[in-house]
């Protein structure tokens, strides 16, 4: 017999004060999921979060990279997922679709010596391993201008994977020159080379919806994610991480009206007036809402067992590498 969305939440918190495990959630979660959290939070916060933790298992509700870093970061624990999602951008990259970026730069004109790898936070270990071993480093939606703004010092070119959006968005910020590789341009005349990856959900929020909301609520603010595309920018009034937008947005007067672009999950539970998801779809990301109650449960329930199930391994080679990937950005 399927059990009930209480009668599960039941089981999990009984689970959870019996077992040495923390739930931590990423903020697309679900929200019923997301409430039966320990930490939650944005994929480095988690990460970092649970570094600090005692917990023997960390149980990561979110996508497959995420868990990875976890991993990385905290070798000594066991980190297991209710499903292993696989991020869409994510997927768009690995280690041999990084090589083959080096070499589109290498055809260019630009030797190894020349280039300095940054790969957003969203990314496999294996990507982020490539980027360690080259020298370069990870960011995150939050800290990119300031890891870019570094990274140039070394007066190198920046191969900035896999969400092109993202460095577009911080080149047009820093008033670089930037290009997706592949597309038309002269790279020895850029600073900042972009692989060809994206959000999908984030592709979703359009101008005309921006011009939507512009029209029918005079005065309302736009505030959007940088994953999304450099138009959309261009035309809020905010950009921001997951962080910052939680942040930005607790600010504004209650009465001050605010459309957001990014996840549908976390725009939902931001606060209960005056708040739109700026699009005329559901922004809702099918990977994050993979996870259930149940699959929690059972998570849970496995480990209670003594046969833990979706455990995240990483190779000693990879680990090595990501985590200094990883390390170079927190130093900053």
């Amino acid at each position: 017999m399927q059990l009930s969305n209480d009668e599960l939440k039941i089981k999990i918190n009984e689970l959870k004060e019996k077992l040495d495990v923390t739930v931590v959630a990423h903020f697309y979660q679900r929200d019923e999921v997301f409430e039966m959290a320990d930490i939650t939070g944005d994929s480095l916060e988690l990460a970092m979060r649970t570094q600090a933790d005692d917990a023997e298992f960390v149980l990561f509700c979110g996508v497959g990279f995420m868990g990875q870093s976890v991993k990385v970061l905290s070798p000594e624990k066991r980190v297991v997922m209710p499903k292993i999602a696989c991020c869409a951008m994510a997927r768009m990259i690995d280690s041999l679709y990084f090589d083959d970026s080096v070499k589109y730069l290498n055809d260019n004109g630009i030797s190894n010596e020349n280039i300095l790898p940054i790969t957003y936070i969203n990314s496999n270990a294996d990507v982020k391993a490539k980027v360690g071993e080259m020298g370069g480093m990870v960011c995150t939606s939050s800290n990119a201008k300031k890891i870019i703004t570094k990274a140039l010092e070394e007066g190198k070119k920046i191969l900035f994977v896999p969400d092109r959006c993202l460095g577009q968005n911080i080149a047009n910020q820093m008033g670089l020159k930037s290009m997706v590789i592949g597309q038309e341009g002269n790279p020895m005349e850029c600073d900042i080379l972009c692989y060809d990856g994206f959000c999908s959900v984030h592709q979703l929020f359009t101008v005309d919806d921006i011009e939507f909301y512009r029209n029918k609520f005079p005065g309302i603010l736009i505030a959007t994610h940088p994953e999304c595309d450099p138009a959309i920018c261009d035309a809020s009034d905010f950009v921001g991480s997951t962080s910052q937008l939680i942040k930005y947005i607790q600010e504004q007067p209650e009465d001050q009206k605010i459309a957001v672009g990014t996840e549908f999950n976390m725009v939902n539970r931001l606060r209960p007036k005056n708040t739109y998801v700026l699009s005329s779809t559901k922004p809702e990301c099918p990977t994050m809402n993979e996870t259930t109650l149940e699959d929690l449960y059972v998570t849970l329930k496995a480990i209670d067992d003594g046969e833990p199930i979706n455990e995240i391994e990483v190779d000693k080679q990879t680990q090595k590498w990501a985590k200094i990937a990883l390390e170079r950005m927190l130093a900053l």
